[in-house]
């Protein structure tokens, strides 16, 4: 099915049973949110909001809630650009297979954007931002966000479509000192492609002329979250995953997608920044207020029939997890194309994405010494936090795979195996004072934290515990003691007061667990507010141990080493209580819990599913 915008998506989607119509009016402060987030957590149906309170527009989300439906959107065109992402990222791969490639490259080339003539775009209407339904998703946010936006803006020294950037970055519609309707927030992170474009706008003295489109054919959404291959545009892209050419024009000197369900033109003016924030995010916690680039508008358009897309962003898995599953199908092994010697590597999303990575690598630099340690996968370390995105990670656990085949995505084996093998004398190594990801409240500033790469490889070491050691319950200062996965146990600590309380606790539990002989089962401990939740499942040992530490500051560890520059220690120890400085998490509000019920209740229409 080519989808020439979302209301055919949406038809389509309720035709097949993956969509419902929600008819009874809903409030966009904290409702829509809600049952969003209750729909995506029961593996539901895409929701179509037809009455928004205080807008005359539909709204649309868990479009991509699940791998099934995101399949079934792009189910006649995916094939296609799968195969033109491998093309690209293995240009000899064509001359293996000649026939298909020429239908691979007759694809992209139907998929390049087309311009039309300038002008009022036919089938719009001009609008205001408050026309707009103003989604609110948490109690703390600071006002209405896009969550969903196509943010466009071109290369001031290369203009044009085709140097263009597409990235997704959240837009504040409304609150803090924004004007209502001239000025709304656009935040974007580290590494991205706009921020390329508004430096070289700066230099030149001249306002970045911002579009934002909303909504269109699903594969626009898509495009916008994509890491495409070195040459890409976004546009190509869009219109190869939606199967038509991505058309476009120019009003008032600004890019107007035809096909979006809303456009947003503006410009940011060098230095002009304003409050943002805060904002429930992907790790689990809020955003902060910040200055951010402020947009001054300058039209805004909507479409006849308009649906509003958005999603809900939190504590993973959310919506947004289904997206990288999604960009994982589609890019497949692009990273062990890019760097060599890699496997796999694997952003875990329950860790918040950037604050954790996993990577298996190849050790082949000297296969004749027969005590093996960590060095070609530390060459492969440093080009991972090197590449992309990639570089906002703060742990990255990288294996040499020798003994046998191993996977990112089996985590607990993944750790298991990592354990077994690892000098903590020898195998850690830091970056401090370098970047890490915006939304990553750990470290001591906006953008500023630590990272280390904690690396294995050779022969299995040691035995792992399975279950917590008596010995750690006598630690000074533990409450409780719960194992977590083998050779990780979780130690409940008393509030966080500062470094040097933490050192000398530190202190005292390595002097009695070395003259108790060592725990050399137990590589791993994490000091936290509540062990009995770390220990419960999985995913919450991976939001909080690598969400809640920044590792210069907190790893500390039992028989604790410095010799010439580098730090190493017996047993590792993560301190992962809550901080001061660190961004609260997110709660939903206990009163719109209670107004929602009644849509999952029996006979609501959700329940009902």
């Amino acid at each position: 099915m080519i989808y020439r915008n979302m209301e055919q998506c949406v038809n389509d989607l309720e035709r097949h049973g993956h969509l419902i119509r929600i008819a009874e009016e809903v409030d966009p402060h904290l409702e829509m949110a809600a049952i969003h987030l209750k729909a995506y957590e029961a593996g539901g149906p895409a929701l179509l909001f037809e009455r928004v309170k205080g807008s005359r527009y539909r709204a649309v989300s868990n479009l991509f809630g699940t791998m099934e439906r995101s399949r079934f959107i792009f189910r006649d065109t995916w094939d296609a650009a799968q195969r033109v992402i491998e093309l690209r990222n293995d240009p000899m791969a064509g001359l293996k297979t000649p026939v298909q490639s020429i239908g691979t490259a007759l694809s992209a080339r139907k998929a390049l954007p087309v311009k039309s003539p300038g002008g009022a775009p036919a089938g719009f209407e001009e609008i205001s931002i408050s026309e707009l339904p103003l989604i609110q998703h948490w109690p703390e946010d600071g006002g209405a966000f896009v969550t969903l936006p196509q943010v466009y803006s071109e290369d001031p020294e290369r203009p044009g479509a085709m140097n263009a950037n597409l990235g997704m970055y959240r837009v504040q519609l409304t609150g803090n000192d924004y004007e209502t309707d001239r000025e709304i927030g656009l935040h974007y992170q580290i590494h991205r492609g706009i921020g390329i474009h508004q430096e070289k706008a700066n230099r030149l003295g001249r306002p970045l002329k911002v579009s934002i489109f909303i909504g269109g054919p699903p594969a626009h959404t898509v495009s916008a979250v994509m890491p495409l291959p070195e040459g890409m545009s976004e546009l190509t892209f869009a219109g190869l995953l939606a199967g038509r050419h991505f058309r476009y024009t120019y009003v008032d000197g600004h890019c107007v997608s035809l096909d979006a369900d809303f456009v947003i033109t503006g410009e940011i003016r060098p230095g002009e920044t304003k409050p943002e924030g805060p904002f429930g995010d992907h790790l689990g916690y809020y955003s902060l207020v910040h200055p951010f680039p402020m947009m001054r508008v300058h039209k805004v358009y909507a479409r006849q029939g308009a649906i509003f897309p958005f999603t809900v962003v939190g504590r993973p898995p959310q919506e947004d997890t289904s997206f990288g599953a999604l960009i994982h199908e589609l890019t497949g092994g692009a990273i062990s194309k890019e760097i060599r010697g890699v496997k796999e590597v694997h952003a875990v999303d329950a860790a918040g994405v950037h604050p954790l990575l996993l990577a298996i690598g190849s050790e082949r630099y000297t296969p004749y010494e027969q005590v093996q340690r960590p060095a070609e996968i530390l060459t492969i370390a440093n080009r991972i936090l090197g590449t992309g995105q990639l570089s906002l990670a703060k742990y990255l656990f990288i294996a040499a795979e020798q003994e046998q085949p191993l996977s990112t995505h089996d985590i607990e084996a993944f750790f298991a195996y990592m354990l077994e093998r690892i000098e903590l004398q020898r195998d850690l190594h830091f970056q401090t004072k370098t970047t890490i990801d915006t939304l990553d409240y750990s470290g001591e500033g906006l953008n500023m934290g630590s990272k280390v790469i904690v690396a294995a490889a050779g022969h299995k070491r040691r035995e792992l515990c399975r279950q917590a050691p008596p010995l750690l319950r006598e630690l000074p200062g533990v409450d409780e003691a719960h194992y977590v996965l083998p050779g990780v146990v979780a130690l409940s600590g008393p509030v966080y007061q500062g470094e040097t309380e933490t050192e000398a606790m530190v202190a005292a539990w390595s002097e009695l667990v070395q003259a108790r002989g060592g725990l050399p089962d137990c590589p791993l401990l994490v000091l936290c507010d509540d062990s009995a939740f770390v220990g419960a499942e999985l995913n919450n040992f991976l939001w909080v141990t690598f969400t809640r530490s920044n590792p210069s500051h907190d790893i500390h560890g039992i028989g604790a080493t410095y010799r010439h520059k580098h730090w190493g220690c017996d047993n590792l120890i993560i301190d992962a209580r809550t901080k001061p400085h660190q961004a609260p998490p997110l709660i939903p509000d206990a009163g719109v819990e209670a107004r929602i019920r009644r849509f999952f209740e029996e006979g609501g229409i959700l329940k009902a599913r």
